[in-house]
């Protein structure tokens, strides 16, 4: 079953098709579904939410019945049925079959989204609240025409969506990028097409990294940086006030925050 919610998105009943170890800290999960064929996304950072269940229970509870009420509803549920709700980055899409990737950070201590992802198995099933529009307002990234300077951060939150990023830029793209992990383990090769920088940060200063660092000259560059809300706050600040970079160009999403579950951050915004 799925049900149009808040236009151009809707629900999308899925299950997990494979999973990959990418690192000690992360691991792909690979979803399919018939539901897949009204999914659609042009964008290199879309966001979507997952459904997860509850230990004991075979699909997640969300009463999608409800139509637009569904938040309410979802919300309404008693604390262990209730389905565990959390935002994610698209990794990738692809048709023939329909396949979509999530990458899942296993975090220490592990939440609920961590411990369903390192035991997750083909034939689990889940409910994801995504796009069935092309272009949709949860694509972020989108650097002006003329750009001629493309500057990535992200936490180990955001390495799925600069992934993406990257492989969308054409040859002769100037882009310099930092990723940040916290195990040697979890870094990636990345690629890409443009002519691009890319620097690993293991538990390291990423303000400090980017402050050392001069970049190459340009008139019109474009900065996108997501992960942690006070990291991005301050990277943002550096941008903008520092280096000089217009604010409208510069793109910055808060993934999480330190000490906030999901559910708490979102009752805080």
């Amino acid at each position: 079953m799925t049900t149009a919610i808040a236009a151009p998105f809707r629900f999308f009943s899925l299950q997990v098709v494979r999973t990959q170890r990418l690192g000690p800290s992360m691991v792909r999960v690979t979803f399919g579904g018939e539901d897949l064929a009204h999914f659609f996304s042009d964008g290199c950072d879309q966001s979507l939410s997952l459904f997860l269940p509850h230990p004991g229970q075979t699909e997640p509870q969300v009463p999608i019945e409800l139509g637009d009420g569904w938040w309410q509803g979802w919300r309404e549920l008693p604390d262990d049925v209730r389905a565990v709700m959390r935002s994610y980055t698209l990794r990738a899409l692809r048709r023939n079959p329909d396949e979509i990737d999530i990458d899942f950070v296993l975090h220490t201590p592990a939440g609920p989204a961590s411990r369903w992802a390192a035991q997750a198995a083909p034939g689990d099933r889940v409910l994801l609240l995504g796009p069935a529009v092309a272009d949709n307002r949860a694509i972020r990234f989108r650097p002006a025409e003329d750009t001629d300077l493309v500057v990535l951060w992200g936490d180990e939150t955001a390495v799925p969506a600069v992934s993406a990023i990257l492989e969308s830029l054409p040859a002769g793209t100037l882009a310099r990028v930092w990723l940040e992990v916290h195990d040697a383990g979890d870094i990636q090769d990345l690629a890409s097409e443009a002519d691009a920088e890319i620097t690993w940060l293991v538990q390291e200063s990423a303000l400090d990294a980017i402050r050392a660092t001069q970049l190459p000259p340009a008139e019109r560059p474009y900065v996108w940086i997501a992960g942690e809300s006070g990291s991005v706050k301050a990277l943002r600040r550096h941008f903008v006030r520092e280096r000089g970079i217009d604010r409208r160009q510069v793109t910055f999403v808060g993934y999480w925050r330190h000490g906030m579950t999901e559910e708490q951050l979102r009752a805080a915004e």
